[in-house]
């Protein structure tokens, strides 16, 4: 004997026959020649069989124990090698673990769950902030009417398969290297369900479901934002045979807004105020979601400022509160002045020494001669 067969299962000589199963099952998995092609490893698969044949008999054991040829012949017992090399690995572990990993099979349902659909719905800004009710009109499966979701014409039912009497399965016997082992495949009559429609319904064509429009009403929750998905349970289609719906989703396509423009839950806008406003003060009325609203500008506001104001904005999704409006001021310098208005504002100019007022630059800036320099040095 090149190696002891204990030896080659991994277990002691006291183990018991199920730790011996257990140690061929875990061996073959790693060395069937489906899994693992190389030569090397098939020979120790056939080696393994061998010593698996003898140590789960009792009576090969114990003469193989006794020093004993418990074998009687290379290739007894598994059928050698040879037979596992035809057989599927498929095949193999249904024989060894039970099919389908130990679960029944039987026939299967006719009916299954339906598909989820998707479909977009365009929203106004103040719809996604404050929630909306939409009625949708979508083309979907629902359940036949005149078969109820069974599939056979009025007056008729599934009948059981002659060829698996029900079972949507069918059996067959196969020599292997286990010996003779059954494997069970679906049923090619009936396609596993275990039953046949004698005569299908007439207006489904024994699918269980027929396509109509329906038209449904939809809750859009407030605080929803472009790109938001809102599943509504059940409402997608029947599955065939009759089978439960799938979900229905709603994707969020929110429209650009003239004024405002969303980020989050906040909203940005523009005001733009005349230059004696922003110097003197004022109080100006903008638009938000809730209508006008007052704003005082405070004298000697600087273009860029933003001015807050707190929960004008959109509500927030699935929790309390609003986000804020933000606005963002611009100060409008005049372009054209009547000889009265510049007389004012050279007047004006005067008192406050800025006849000739003296330029700032920020760093980063640069003075009339530095980009003259700069435009015949070719930078």
């Amino acid at each position: 004997m090149a190696e002891d067969y204990y030896t080659l299962l991994g277990v002691r000589k006291e183990a018991s026959t199920d730790e011996i199963k257990r140690a061929y099952r875990r061996l073959a998995r790693e060395l069937h020649p489906d899994v693992n092609p190389d030569p090397e490893t098939a020979e120790k698969f056939k080696e393994i069989n061998q010593a698996y044949n003898v140590l789960s008999d009792p009576e090969k054991r114990q003469m193989y124990d006794l020093g004993g040829d418990a074998f009687g012949g290379a290739d007894a017992g598994f059928g050698g090698f040879g037979a596992a090399a035809g057989f599927p690995f498929s095949d193999f572990v249904d024989a060894v673990f039970g099919a389908a990993g130990g679960q029944p099979r039987g026939p299967r349902s006719r009916a299954r769950r339906g598909r989820n659909a998707t479909i977009r719905i365009e929203l106004d800004l103040s719809e996604c902030a404050f929630g909306a009710t939409r009625e949708l009109t979508v083309d979907t499966a629902v359940v036949c009417p005149t078969c109820s979701g069974e599939g056979t014409a009025p007056g008729t039912h599934p009948v059981t398969c002659d060829i698996c009497a029900g079972r949507g399965e069918i059996s067959q016997v196969r020599r292997s290297f286990l010996g003779q082992v059954m494997t069970t495949q679906p049923c090619p009559n009936c396609g596993g369900f275990g039953t046949l429609l004698p005569r299908p319904c007439p207006e489904c064509d024994g699918d269980g479901r027929v396509r109509t429009r329906r038209t449904m009403k939809v809750r859009i929750p407030a605080g929803v934002e472009d790109g938001t998905h809102i599943q509504l349970a059940g409402e997608g289609e029947t599955g065939p045979g009759g089978g439960p719906p799938g979900d229905l989703f709603l994707e969020v396509v929110q429209r650009p807004h003239p004024i405002f423009e969303r980020q989050g839950d906040d909203l940005h806008c523009t005001l733009t105020i005349p230059m004696v406003a922003a110097a003197l003060g004022a109080t100006v009325s903008v638009e938000s979601l809730d209508g006008p609203s007052d704003v005082d500008i405070r004298p000697g506001t600087q273009s860029g400022q933003v001015i807050p104001l707190y929960s004008l904005g959109v509500k927030h999704l699935n929790g309390s509160g609003r986000g804020d409006l933000i606005i963002h001021v611009t100060v409008e310098t005049p372009s054209r002045l009547d000889p009265e208005q510049e007389k004012l504002l050279r007047e004006l100019a005067k008192l406050r020494g800025e006849e000739s007022p003296p330029g700032k630059f920020q760093p980063g800036q640069q003075g009339f001669f530095s980009r003259l320099r700069d435009a015949f040095n070719g930078r």
